[in-house]
């Protein structure tokens, strides 16, 4: 699911800050400062999931 998608569905009061949270797989104190960043490149660079050859 689009990430951009989910922090507008939390902002229009669709979905709980937690709920946001678990779809976007980071801590619910995380998510805080990323909804209320404007810049939201940030988001898919915090739940990127890296390889194991690093």
């Amino acid at each position: 699911m689009d990430k951009r998608k989910v922090i507008m569905a939390y902002r229009k009061g669709f979905i709980t800050i937690q709920e946001c949270a678990q779809i976007l797989g980071i801590d619910s104190m995380q998510i805080m400062g990323f909804v209320n960043d404007p810049n939201q490149d940030i988001i898919a660079s915090a739940t990127k999931v890296q390889s194991i050859n690093g």
